[in-house]
Protein backbone atom coordinates (compact mmCIF):
# COMPACT_ATOMS: atom_id res chain seq x y z
CA UNK A 1 0.00 0.00 0.00
CA UNK A 2 1.39 3.45 -0.88
CA UNK A 3 2.48 4.92 2.44
CA UNK A 4 2.74 8.63 1.63
CA UNK A 5 -0.75 8.75 0.15
CA UNK A 6 -2.20 6.66 2.99
CA UNK A 7 -0.49 8.86 5.57
CA UNK A 8 -1.85 12.00 3.96
CA UNK A 9 -5.37 10.58 3.83
CA UNK A 10 -5.14 9.49 7.49
CA UNK A 11 -3.99 12.93 8.64
CA UNK A 12 -6.88 14.75 6.96
CA UNK A 13 -8.98 16.42 9.66
CA UNK A 14 -12.39 15.71 8.09
CA UNK A 15 -12.34 13.15 5.27
CA UNK A 16 -15.82 12.51 3.92
CA UNK A 17 -15.02 10.38 0.90
CA UNK A 18 -17.36 7.43 0.31
CA UNK A 19 -14.44 5.17 -0.62
CA UNK A 20 -12.41 2.79 1.52
CA UNK A 21 -9.13 4.54 2.40
CA UNK A 22 -6.68 1.82 1.29
CA UNK A 23 -8.36 1.36 -2.08
CA UNK A 24 -8.50 5.13 -2.49
CA UNK A 25 -4.76 5.51 -1.85
CA UNK A 26 -3.95 2.68 -4.28
CA UNK A 27 -6.10 4.25 -6.98
CA UNK A 28 -4.66 7.75 -6.53
CA UNK A 29 -1.12 6.41 -6.85
CA UNK A 30 -2.02 4.16 -9.80
CA UNK A 31 -3.57 7.14 -11.59
CA UNK A 32 -0.52 9.34 -11.16
CA UNK A 33 1.86 6.55 -12.17
CA UNK A 34 -0.21 5.78 -15.25
CA UNK A 35 -0.28 9.45 -16.26
CA UNK A 36 3.52 9.56 -16.15
CA UNK A 37 3.98 6.24 -17.96
CA UNK A 38 1.49 7.15 -20.71
CA UNK A 39 3.25 10.47 -21.28
CA UNK A 40 6.59 8.68 -21.52
CA UNK A 41 5.13 6.09 -23.91
CA UNK A 42 3.78 8.82 -26.20
CA UNK A 43 7.22 10.38 -26.23
CA UNK A 44 8.85 7.02 -26.98
CA UNK A 45 6.37 6.45 -29.82
CA UNK A 46 7.43 9.78 -31.30
CA UNK A 47 10.98 8.44 -31.40
CA UNK A 48 10.03 5.33 -33.38
CA UNK A 49 11.01 6.91 -36.72
CA UNK A 50 9.67 4.81 -39.61
CA UNK A 51 6.84 3.41 -37.46
CA UNK A 52 5.52 6.84 -36.49
CA UNK A 53 2.63 6.89 -39.02
CA UNK A 54 1.33 3.64 -37.46
CA UNK A 55 1.52 5.06 -33.95
CA UNK A 56 -0.61 8.19 -34.26
CA UNK A 57 -3.64 6.53 -32.65
CA UNK A 58 -1.45 5.09 -29.89
CA UNK A 59 0.06 8.49 -29.16
CA UNK A 60 -3.41 10.07 -29.03
CA UNK A 61 -4.65 7.39 -26.63
CA UNK A 62 -1.49 7.73 -24.51
CA UNK A 63 -1.95 11.48 -24.14
CA UNK A 64 -5.70 11.27 -23.48
CA UNK A 65 -5.16 8.52 -20.91
CA UNK A 66 -2.42 10.56 -19.24
CA UNK A 67 -4.68 13.60 -18.95
CA UNK A 68 -7.65 11.58 -17.67
CA UNK A 69 -5.52 9.68 -15.15
CA UNK A 70 -3.96 12.90 -13.88
CA UNK A 71 -7.37 14.55 -13.49
CA UNK A 72 -8.74 11.45 -11.76
CA UNK A 73 -5.87 11.36 -9.28
CA UNK A 74 -6.40 15.02 -8.47
CA UNK A 75 -10.18 14.68 -8.08
CA UNK A 76 -9.83 11.63 -5.83
CA UNK A 77 -7.27 13.43 -3.65
CA UNK A 78 -9.96 15.91 -2.61
CA UNK A 79 -11.68 14.11 0.25
CA UNK A 80 -13.51 17.02 1.86
CA UNK A 81 -17.14 16.62 0.85
CA UNK A 82 -16.55 15.24 -2.65
CA UNK A 83 -19.44 14.74 -5.04
CA UNK A 84 -19.86 10.96 -5.12
CA UNK A 85 -21.57 10.92 -8.54
CA UNK A 86 -18.82 13.04 -10.09
CA UNK A 87 -16.12 10.88 -8.51
CA UNK A 88 -17.76 7.74 -9.88
CA UNK A 89 -18.07 9.28 -13.35
CA UNK A 90 -14.41 10.31 -13.26
CA UNK A 91 -13.40 6.79 -12.23
CA UNK A 92 -15.46 5.29 -15.05
CA UNK A 93 -13.83 7.66 -17.56
CA UNK A 94 -10.40 6.71 -16.26
CA UNK A 95 -11.23 3.03 -16.45
CA UNK A 96 -12.38 3.40 -20.08
CA UNK A 97 -9.30 5.43 -21.08
CA UNK A 98 -6.99 2.88 -19.47
CA UNK A 99 -8.75 -0.02 -21.21
CA UNK A 100 -8.44 1.63 -24.62
CA UNK A 101 -4.81 2.66 -24.14
CA UNK A 102 -3.82 -0.75 -22.77
CA UNK A 103 -5.41 -2.59 -25.70
CA UNK A 104 -3.63 -0.39 -28.25
CA UNK A 105 -0.29 -0.64 -26.47
CA UNK A 106 -0.61 -4.40 -26.08
CA UNK A 107 -1.10 -4.68 -29.83
CA UNK A 108 2.06 -2.65 -30.55
CA UNK A 109 4.04 -4.56 -27.94
CA UNK A 110 2.98 -7.86 -29.48
CA UNK A 111 3.07 -6.98 -33.21
CA UNK A 112 5.96 -4.52 -33.33
CA UNK A 113 7.93 -5.62 -30.25
CA UNK A 114 7.75 -2.16 -28.69
CA UNK A 115 8.75 -2.65 -25.07
CA UNK A 116 7.72 0.84 -24.03
CA UNK A 117 4.19 -0.06 -25.12
CA UNK A 118 4.34 -3.24 -23.00
CA UNK A 119 5.31 -1.18 -19.94
CA UNK A 120 2.51 1.30 -20.68
CA UNK A 121 -0.08 -1.46 -21.12
CA UNK A 122 0.88 -2.94 -17.74
CA UNK A 123 0.53 0.43 -16.02
CA UNK A 124 -2.84 1.04 -17.70
CA UNK A 125 -4.09 -2.38 -16.60
CA UNK A 126 -2.98 -1.69 -13.00
CA UNK A 127 -4.80 1.65 -13.05
CA UNK A 128 -7.88 0.07 -14.62
CA UNK A 129 -7.92 -2.55 -11.87
CA UNK A 130 -7.44 0.09 -9.14
CA UNK A 131 -10.35 2.14 -10.53
CA UNK A 132 -12.55 -0.94 -10.66
CA UNK A 133 -11.59 -1.88 -7.11
CA UNK A 134 -12.30 1.63 -5.86
CA UNK A 135 -15.70 1.70 -7.54
CA UNK A 136 -16.53 -1.43 -5.56
CA UNK A 137 -15.21 -0.13 -2.22
CA UNK A 138 -17.91 2.33 -1.24
CA UNK A 139 -18.21 2.43 2.55
CA UNK A 140 -21.56 1.47 4.07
Amino acid sequence: MPQNTVTMLRTHPRPTTPFEQGALAECIDACFECAQICTACADACLGEGDHLPHLVHCITLNLSCADICDATGRVLTRVTQPDEAASRAQLQACLAACQACAAECEMHARNMNMQHCAVCAESCRRCEQACQQLLGSVKA
